[in-house]
């Protein structure tokens, strides 16, 4: 074998992944200044960084805040306000495009959000009504004193700051004072065409209720005010190496997620600063933590306009995926399987086959066994509805499911708890580590030439079992029914279920044992053959390129003249152009490429998630 070259770590100066997703979100954001993107297109693109940054406060900044408290955390004061830097910078320039380009053009396209001084009398009458009918009963503002203290304000909620003049009720001085704004009301009203004069005009809930702040307080004049919104931590603290059951301990971390930490707060440019510091000390947040927003507060809101209004030639054109070529519709999934497996690539391709292949096997009397991971699938799953549909037909049914999915915990947990409640054999991975595998087993009893046989039938994929999702992100998904390939999957459940030593697949590469080792193996091998002189080129599609070790294997087989092309959809730690790798002579490319498809929105609705904070340095030697 080769002997490792040295990486020229003075060069190569990585990325940390925090700073990495941020990049990838400057890249999202240029999709919203392309001219040649649909104009609500442009506006989902901001939306999207907005939804992206709440993620990377409740999830990513938390973790590296914690981190740059400990001694040895591997952060620095330094690398933390570099990364908080860069934040305010980016929601700078997302606002800027928001105001002074998406709105306007909207604007020039009879799509209009009106505020209150924008409204004519016949609007604002119209708006008034809906105050009183459908919002003012649900608003409780709170006066504080030492019996009304500071309320309990969940993550991301929509909330006021007042400030009051004159006394209370009781002749007090009592000054500040609290509106939440109940979740249940929409956050994007459209007017009715008969008072909008030709135009498409909306209203923000927020605006609706800043125009009737003083109704909310007779006698009381309001001498200033703010939209606030406080992002939290979100991850679910549980010891899993200290409790009994982590389906239980998960859902009773649930309940209190929405109140975690808080990380981030969120006021509108024109916050008075003494209502912003009063924010901030309630909230315990040093000043680097407040975001002045010039506009909505919550961009993320704004889907609620693109979803209303009615300009389908602002839209991407919609997209129907085909029915796979190889795949005929008239013929069981089963017996096509028997004359060779099948490659799917999703969204272009439909996820229905996958849908019918597990419909056939519950159906089917000969299939006696089904085994399936469950990482994300959605409130709502076909996928799950047939598994315990198979449980309910005497079918041994298997589930791994995934617990710790971010954010999907609670239906998973849900799902979890309905199959166990048909007979169905749920486990939930492996402590410590997340269970990411896609994997879908089906056993068959079928005829032979010695008698009845056993025939394994599989689905391996990139991909979450999730309908909806595979009509957005890049997954290719391969139907077998190969004697190897399905032995190894079964392997794999084997040791889900058993947590025993089982024989390594032959074919699949399995992490935490195999599969990192065997990447940087065959990366080494590539730069061997560069080094000897033959052509070689690796091409990586992944969601995220954060591993150190893999990195400064890319770098030994630039160094040694492969042609390497990355293709990453979220956080790339590697910067592009790294004085350590020779691109001046064009035998490396490196780039992070933002998947995006004209006519699609293409994996940019959620940044790569991972177990644990994993900080990308500058490596040694």
């Amino acid at each position: 074998m080769m002997a490792d070259v040295p990486v020229q770590a003075a060069g190569l100066r990585l990325l940390n992944r925090e700073r990495a997703i941020l990049e990838f979100n400057y890249r999202v954001l240029a999709q919203a200044r392309r001219e040649d993107v649909p104009l609500l297109e442009r506006l989902r693109y901001v939306c999207i960084v907005s939804s992206n940054l709440d993620e990377f406060f409740e999830v990513r900044f938390g973790d590296y805040l914690e981190a740059s408290r400990q001694p040895n955390g591997g952060v620095s004061a330094r690398d933390l306000a570099d990364v908080a830097t860069a934040a305010h910078q980016l929601i700078d320039q997302q606002y800027a495009l928001f105001n002074e380009e998406v709105m306007p053009a909207l604007q020039r396209e009879g799509i209009v959000v009106l505020n209150h001084a924008e409204r004519n009398e016949a609007q604002r009458r119209w708006v008034e009504n809906f105050f009183q009918r459908q919002v003012r009963p649900l608003l409780v503002p709170v006066g504080l004193d030492p019996a009304h203290p500071f309320p309990q304000v969940a993550n991301k909620s929509l909330n006021f700051i007042v400030k009051l003049g004159g006394k209370d009720a009781f002749g007090r001085d009592n000054t500040i004072a609290i509106v939440k704004v109940p979740r249940v009301l929409p956050r994007v009203i459209r007017l009715p065409d008969a008072i909008t004069g030709g135009v498409q005009a909306f209203v923000l809930l927020s605006s609706v209720i800043r125009a009737h702040l003083e109704e909310l307080f007779p006698g009381r004049p309001v001498e200033a005010f703010s939209q606030f919104r406080v992002t939290r931590d979100s991850d679910l603290a549980v010891d899993e190496q200290d409790v009994t059951n982590l389906r239980q301990a998960l859902r009773t971390s649930l309940s209190t997620r929405h109140f975690g930490q808080a990380i981030r707060l969120e006021v509108v440019s024109t916050c008075p600063p003494e209502l912003a510091a009063f924010l901030l000390h309630q909230f315990g947040l040093p000043e680097a933590a407040l975001y002045r927003a010039n506009g909505p507060v919550n961009l993320v809101r704004l889907n609620q306009l693109i979803d209303q209004a009615d300009a389908p030639g602002l839209r991407f054109p919609p997209y129907e995926p085909s029915w796979p070529a190889s795949l005929p519709r008239n013929l069981s999934i089963f017996e096509r399987l028997k004359q060779g497996d099948v490659l799917l690539h999703h969204p272009f391709e439909s996820f229905e086959p996958v849908v019918q292949f597990l419909r056939e096997a519950v159906h089917d009397p000969e299939v006696l066994a089904i085994k399936q991971t469950i990482y994300r699938t959605g409130t709502e799953s076909v996928l799950m509805d047939l598994l315990i549909e198979a449980a309910r037909r005497g079918k041994e049914v298997m589930a791994v499911v995934e617990l710790k999915a971010r954010f999907d915990e609670e239906a998973n947990i849900n799902w979890a708890e309905q199959l166990e409640a048909v007979g169905a054999q749920v486990v939930y991975g492996i402590v410590g580590l997340k269970t990411h595998a896609k994997l879908l087993l089906v056993t068959r009893r079928e005829s032979g030439s010695r008698g009845p046989m056993l025939r394994r039938y599989a689905h391996f994929s990139t991909g979450n079992y999730n309908p909806r999702t595979a009509r957005l992100y890049t997954d290719v998904g391969y139907l077998t029914t190969d004697a190897e390939l399905t032995a190894d999957a079964d392997t794999v459940f084997q040791q889900l279920a058993s947590l025993t030593r089982v024989r390594m697949p032959r074919h699949m590469q399995l992490a935490p044992f195999t599969l990192h080792k065997q990447m940087v193996r065959h990366v080494d091998q590539v730069a061997e053959a560069a080094a000897a002189g033959r052509r070689a080129r690796i091409v990586i599609k992944v969601n995220a390129l954060t591993d150190v070790p893999m990195i400064e294997a890319l770098v030994r087989a630039a160094q040694h003249g492969a042609d390497i092309d990355l293709i990453v959809r979220a956080p790339a730690c590697c910067r592009p152009g790294c004085p350590a790798i020779p691109s001046a002579s064009a035998s490396a490319r490196w780039w992070a490429a933002f998947s995006n498809i004209r006519g699609w929105r293409i994996s940019a609705g959620a940044t790569a998630r991972t177990t644990r904070r994993s900080t990308c340095r500058a490596p040694t030697g």
